[in-house]
């Protein structure tokens, strides 16, 4: 039974014609096509960034119309102040008709439009292979409108990153792009909404990393990017130039206030582990209601209302609130009310599963908070150097950074809507205060705490792919090499002579030595074939070779878009068979 041995890489070499095969250089031509999909990808980046800039001009205008039909009764999309209305007590009930028409809008629309964005994006992202109704990308931002423009505590970036995001997964859908390219679409449109709103476009590109991609790859981060940067264009074009929080120009701290302003952010971080921690027992408290969960937006509004009763100023978006804490000039009393007041609002609004973002309130709270403590810092150590300000914008990030763990984000974002970079290094030490703080105290955040309680697991650990790491030769097993003209019945005997029937594929190559294909255990050992055909007339399909230097990476996509279990390892320098590779081996590895 000369025309049957083992072969190994430490045997003799069998010549192999990489003509019948899938060569190395079809898989370069694969890669070439894949950076073109990378650059069509892209351009589908481009154009839904376009399209969400202009979607959030006009959720800006619309939750101006609401505002201004709600509390001043003027059909305009000028900005519109909730405070200065003349409703006294009756401004109760303002909130509550708004909740009640967002909770009607999720039970006959789309119940995915209550919430604050970024989670819902992130469950999609985990779960639903990045599909998100189509039907999001109108019935979000309506929904949000009306809750902010009646009173609603939010800002408008939840929505539109909701948005965003809804926009980019219908493109995805409408066109055939797999659910990794589906992902970037969503991540693109949601990060380009965030963009578009503060003009933020590195931080936006972080918030991609960190909440919504778990990644940094070219393929990812490439129409992210392009994605982001086409959204802060269209906030320079359709919103006004200059930082969106203006402050005072902040200096470079002390020794001395740095310290302190590291305190403050330890501070900031236990506060923020308790806001997420009374949030979601507000929630709690809301699923034990005895009504229907489409009345329960309607109560949060009530409670919105009697707040905004006794402090107008807790009412809508807000985002003047965060510039007045940031000036340094509000007194300590309407600091301590503003972060109080608004919490209490914005707390019990989200938990009642109502529409609209969560990071304004965030940085409100925050920044009102490091206001204060800064004030006290400067009362306890007058010779420090303590800014104000600075502890406000310390306080707004660290809250952010403790409250999502979106580290990075929260400080580029505070840079890049204030233009302080001088803050970088206060930044830095508060909001990694802040981090560890939450790190320590809270097995989830309050982007992940909802889908963590469905049984879904948020990654929180970047790094390369392992498969990356390793190469097929670390990992290949050796091969049984069969002659073609070898009867199925000879093969049998050879085998069970051999005490090899263990394999669950062979290599098959013809008289020359030159490569043919594979041919699987279970079709050798078939009862269907003739004992007298040749071994070769089982060969189902061309074979799809791989170098021993690929890594492992290339040999699992190489695997999918073949569709086989196992590749024949070939070495491009003698053209020699060196083993096999199976998804056995790449697990082991």
């Amino acid at each position: 039974m000369d025309h049957t041995a083992k072969h190994s890489h430490n045997r003799i070499p069998i010549s192999v014609s990489l003509d019948e095969t899938m060569s190395l250089n079809d898989m370069n031509q694969a890669q070439a096509g894949n950076k073109k999909r990378l650059a069509m990808l892209s351009g589908f980046a481009v154009a839904v960034a376009i399209c969400i800039s202009f979607i959030a001009k006009g959720l800006v205008y619309l939750i101006n119309l609401f505002t201004n039909l709600a509390f001043n009764h003027t059909w305009s999309v000028a900005p519109g102040n909730p405070g200065g209305h003349h409703y006294g007590l009756f401004v109760i009930i303002v909130p509550a008709i708004g909740g009640l028409i967002v909770g009607l809008m999720a039970l006959y629309g789309s119940k995915a439009i209550r919430g604050h964005g970024i989670p819902e994006a992130m469950e999609q992202i985990l779960t639903n292979n990045s599909k998100i109704r189509p039907s999001i990308t109108y019935l979000k931002p309506l929904s949000s409108a009306i809750s902010i423009g009646t009173g609603g505590p939010f800002g408008a970036e939840g929505p539109i990153i909701a948005t965003g995001g809804a926009l980019g997964s219908t493109i995805g859908q409408l066109f055939r792009i797999s659910a990794y390219e589906r992902k970037i679409l969503l991540t693109a449109g949601a990060t380009a909404g965030m963009s578009a709103i503060f003009g933020s476009p590195v931080a936006a590109i972080f918030l991609a990393i960190e909440l919504l991609l778990f990644e940094f790859s070219p393929r990812s981060i490439i129409p992210v990017a392009l994605a982001c940067i086409t959204g802060a264009a269209g906030h320079h074009l359709l919103f006004e130039a200059g930082p969106v929080f203006p402050s005072p120009v902040m200096e470079s701290p002390s020794n001395m206030a740095l310290i302190t302003y590291s305190i403050i952010g330890i501070a900031i971080g236990l506060l923020a582990a308790g806001v997420t921690k009374i949030v979601y027992l507000i929630e709690d408290a809301f699923e034990k209601l005895p009504v229907h969960w489409a009345w329960w937006p309607a109560i949060g509004g009530l409670a919105v209302g009697l707040v905004g009763y006794f402090a107008p100023y807790t009412l809508g978006v807000g985002y003047e609130n965060i510039t007045h804490v940031l000036s340094g000039q509000m007194t300590l009393q309407l600091i301590v009310s503003l972060a109080v007041m608004k919490f209490i609002s914005w707390a019990i609004a989200l938990g009642s599963g109502t529409s609209g973002g969560t990071l304004a309130p965030l940085l409100t709270i925050g920044g009102a908070t490091g206001a204060a403590l800064g004030i006290a810092a400067m009362a306890i150590f007058p010779q420090a150097g303590i800014n104000v300000s600075m502890a406000a914008l310390i306080g707004m990030s660290a809250m952010f950074a403790g409250a999502s763990r979106a580290l990075l984000t929260s400080i580029i974002f505070a840079i890049e809507t204030t233009g302080q970079e001088n803050a970088l290094l206060p930044l830095l030490a508060g909001c990694i205060a802040a981090y560890i703080v939450s790190y320590f105290l809270m097995e989830n955040t309050i982007m992940t705490e909802k889908i963590a309680r469905r049984g879904v697991k948020t990654p929180d650990i970047y790094q390369p792919d392992v498969l990356e790491k390793i190469t097929v030769e670390q990992v290949l097993s050796d091969a049984t090499v069969i002659n073609g003209d070898t009867s199925v019945k000879e093969v049998r005997i050879f085998l069970e002579q051999q005490k090899d029937q263990q394999r669950n594929y062979y290599i098959v190559v013809n008289n020359e030595g030159i490569f043919k294909g594979i041919v699987s255990a279970s079709n050798l050992f078939s009862m269907h074939h003739e004992i007298t055909q040749p071994i070769q007339t089982l060969i189902k399909r061309k074979a799809t070779v791989i170098s021993p230097r690929n890594t492992l990476k290339t040999a699992v996509q190489l695997m999918a878009s073949e569709n086989v279990d196992v590749l024949p390892v070939v070495d491009r320098t003698n053209n020699s068979v060196l083993g096999v590779l199976s998804y056995k081996d790449i697990l082991s590895g």
